[in-house]
């Protein structure tokens, strides 16, 4: 069992920056992939990056490549993303989530455990 909780969240300006803290507990965080996914208000929840269980594979939605990155410390027991360049369209709520797998997915139901989530918003 996953417990994650994200922190990190708020209203930055757009070009800003904001780092995204995922803190999880229970003992399989380090052997669980891990993803950040996050939904806009009337829109599918989307996929914007995902980590393997060592940290040695990442990938990253289009939308974000080259503007956000993905870590973890598994001695932390702690996942990250770090936004940089920041866009208006980039505002949503954004959620860590375990995979079922040691490998980090895509799609949202391949992942068996969810944060509550915590709001992102970019001004213009």
């Amino acid at each position: 069992q996953v417990q994650l909780v994200e922190t990190g969240g708020g209203l930055v300006q757009a070009g800003g920056s904001l780092r995204l803290s995922c803190a999880a507990s229970g003992r399989t965080f380090s052997s669980s992939g891990m993803g950040w996914f996050r939904q806009a208000p009337g829109k599918q929840r989307e996929f914007v990056a995902t980590i393997s269980f060592s940290g040695s594979t990442t990938r990253y939605a289009d939308s974000v490549k080259g503007r956000f990155t993905i870590s973890r410390d598994n001695a932390k027991n702690t996942l990250y993303l770090q936004m940089n360049s920041l866009k208006a369209e980039d505002t949503a709520v954004y959620y860590c989530a375990a995979d079922r797998t040691t490998w980090g997915r895509v799609v949202p139901d391949d992942y068996e455990h969810w944060g509550q989530g915590t709001q992102v918003t970019v001004s213009s």
